[in-house]
């Protein structure tokens, strides 16, 4: 098994999607936090600097193994919830760059 592994998702949401998208984001990482192989997350929204993205969230993992078997349940949960992100996304006009991370060794 490889180490810890990271899903950094990156938005750009206009301040009127703000208050769903929280809704949706905590709702999820909620159900992150209930998986076999999870360490840790945090939400963290833009405060200064000229970047685009104004949220980033960030969930960390035991290793890249666990990635799929979360995924998939994630996807059933929404399923479960009636809830599309990528609707979501379209209609709230949200912006997303996603992506998964490893540590850098030196």
């Amino acid at each position: 098994m490889s180490g810890a592994f990271f899903r950094v998702d990156k938005f750009v949401v206009p301040a009127a999607a703000r208050e769903e998208f929280l809704v949706k984001v905590m709702m999820t990482h909620k159900l992150l936090e209930a998986q076999e192989g999870f360490v840790d997350h945090r939400v963290l929204e833009q405060v200064a600097g000229p970047g685009e993205f104004n949220f980033v969230t960030i969930a960390e993992w035991e290793n890249a193994e666990v990635v799929e078997r979360v995924r998939v349940a994630v996807a059933a949960a929404h399923e479960a919830a009636n809830f599309d992100p990528q609707e979501m996304f379209s209609r709230l006009g949200i912006r997303a760059d996603i992506a998964s991370y490893k540590p850098v060794s030196a």
